[in-house]
């Protein structure tokens, strides 16, 4: 037999998100402490971003310039994958 669906007030919801946003927790923690799914919790949290997005502070300059460095990690990564890739499809023929 199923479980009843449980369903919660939108003032719950908001006050879980923001128990992860506002308080830097991890959204698995949280999700034990008010017995509820991870996903779900994830959900809400994702949607009180997306309706409060004008709300967060914007990004100093040192964490600019560290999204850019990480931007830039990222570029080179999928680059040296997609080398990595076809080299390894290219040695995979010569080996055949």
């Amino acid at each position: 037999m199923s479980k009843a669906r449980r369903s919660f007030s939108p003032e719950f919801k908001e006050e879980a998100a923001k128990a992860v946003i506002d308080q830097s927790r991890k959204v698995a923690e949280v999700a034990r402490e008010i017995g509820v799914n991870e996903q779900t919790l994830r959900n809400w949290v994702n949607a009180y971003r997306k309706d409060h997005a004008g709300e967060e502070p914007p990004l100093s300059v040192s964490e600019r310039a560290r999204l850019r460095e990480l931007e830039k990690e990222v570029r080179e990564l999928r680059l040296k994958n997609e080398f990595l890739g076809k080299a390894a499809a290219f040695f995979a023929q010569e080996y055949r």
